[in-house]
């Protein structure tokens, strides 16, 4: 995991690899490690090896590009490690307008309640809007 921002008490790190989205669903009893899988194969399909790179310097730029394109998947822990908080935010160059961020917390429970102040956080920290009402996917109306 890549460190993103502290949040007080709590941090916020960004998770690179499919083992950490496994981890991640498994501590939030969720499915980011599917939404995960999915993102990246994405991302794969779009990527161009130089034209002039030797076959074996093909895949150099390919985990750059993967993670440039790919939607930014976070997690909120506390000191002791613990998963609190599961965010998607837009790719790099991408903003709130053109890819819906999404926010859960445990088993898709709403983290604002609880977690709201750590979120704000990490919207001033990418410059863009994570409001409940947009981010959180199950909100009751």
């Amino acid at each position: 995991m890549k460190y993103v921002c502290d949040a007080g008490r709590k941090t916020w790190f960004r998770f690179e690899t499919e083992q950490e989205a496994a981890l991640e669903s498994r501590a939030m009893s969720h499915a980011v490690e599917k939404y995960f899988k999915q993102a990246q194969a994405e991302a794969v399909k779009t990527y161009v090896p130089p034209k002039s790179a030797h076959y074996i310097e093909q895949n150099i730029g390919l985990k750059a590009h993967v993670q440039k394109a790919m939607p930014r998947f976070l997690t909120l822990r506390d000191s002791e490690g613990n998963a609190l908080v599961t965010a998607m935010l837009p790719p790099e160059g991408e903003n709130e307008d053109e890819f819906r961020p999404i926010l859960v917390g445990p088993e898709n429970s709403d983290p604002y309640p609880e977690h709201g102040e750590a979120i704000a956080v990490l919207a001033r920290h990418f410059g863009m809007e994570l409001d409940a009402e947009h981010c959180y996917p199950y909100r009751r109306l």
